[in-house]
């Protein structure tokens, strides 16, 4: 379903959140692909919308953005595992799409804001996933491959996540309980448990951020490099949590940036 001029519509699976918005450039040829995952705590209403603005100006700079919908903590068996199976879903759904729309599967990079960054990272980590473990049971049995990961302000541990009662307690919301009762989810959920990961990643982060602390991506990217992962954290001074997914902003000039690198090199 075509929604406007190079957007459409697409759904990934049978739920009615099952859909992403795929923004187009207007450009032929092989397209670099962003995958843009909202945040919001993993709870609704937030939704896909957040993103909308972000995935037009990187369209308009010739990379195909996969805006994705996930089911989320309030709807319908939202939360644990299907919040991340969706994401996963819709990742994987690229590689369906790619012939058609004319998108590069050697250049994929996950975009996630918030608890979306939370998301991109484990993306790149879910390779890494034993086989029989719930979170590897999707359609696909090969993850998408991607060349990198960019992390706005994202809940990159959810341990720490955790400890701190971020968005109210969001964490034990999504795994379903806390780190001592349901340890093997945690492990297998949280990126920072997770490392290495083994593509480059890189965290951009404010300073004034009320919502997730700055200090998070700090702790995550001395873990990765001490890992050996290539981790690149960008700090914004005196920037808050939200200028971040603003298209005008110079945080998503930084992060336009840091996403040609990652395409340049993928």
């Amino acid at each position: 379903m075509q929604s406007s001029n190079n957007t459409f519509r697409l759904a990934y699976g049978t739920e009615k959140l099952h859909f992403g918005e795929l923004h187009l450039p207007a450009t032929a040829g092989l397209h670099p692909v962003a995958i843009v995952i909202h945040g919001g705590f993993w709870h609704i209403p937030y939704d896909y919308t957040l993103m909308t603005g972000l995935a037009d100006d990187l369209a308009a700079r010739g990379i195909a953005a996969w805006n994705i919908e996930y089911r989320r903590i309030g709807d319908p068996n939202g939360g644990w595992p299907n919040t991340l199976l969706d994401v996963a879903s819709a990742a994987d759904f690229v590689r369906v799409i790619a012939e058609r729309y004319q998108l590069d599967l050697q250049r994929v990079v996950p975009i996630g804001h918030s608890a979306g960054g939370h998301l991109a990272l484990w993306l790149a980590a879910r390779p890494y996933i034993p086989q029989d473990n719930v979170l590897a049971q999707t359609n696909n049995d090969v993850p998408l491959a991607v060349c990198g990961v960019i992390s706005l302000a994202g809940v990159s541990d959810l341990l720490m996540g955790w400890q701190r009662k971020l968005g109210n307690e969001a964490v034990a919301e999504l795994i379903g309980g806390s780190p001592d009762a349901m340890p093997e989810r945690y492990t297998t959920a949280s990126p920072a448990e997770m490392l290495p990961l083994g593509v480059p990643q890189v965290l951009i982060h404010g300073t004034a951020d009320d919502r997730v602390p700055f200090d998070m991506s700090e702790a995550y990217t001395a873990k990765a490099q001490a890992a050996g992962d290539d981790v690149r954290l960008i700090k914004l001074p005196e920037v808050d949590h939200f200028a971040l997914i603003d298209p005008t902003s110079q945080a998503w000039a930084a992060t336009v940036d840091a996403l040609q690198q990652l395409l340049q090199a993928g």
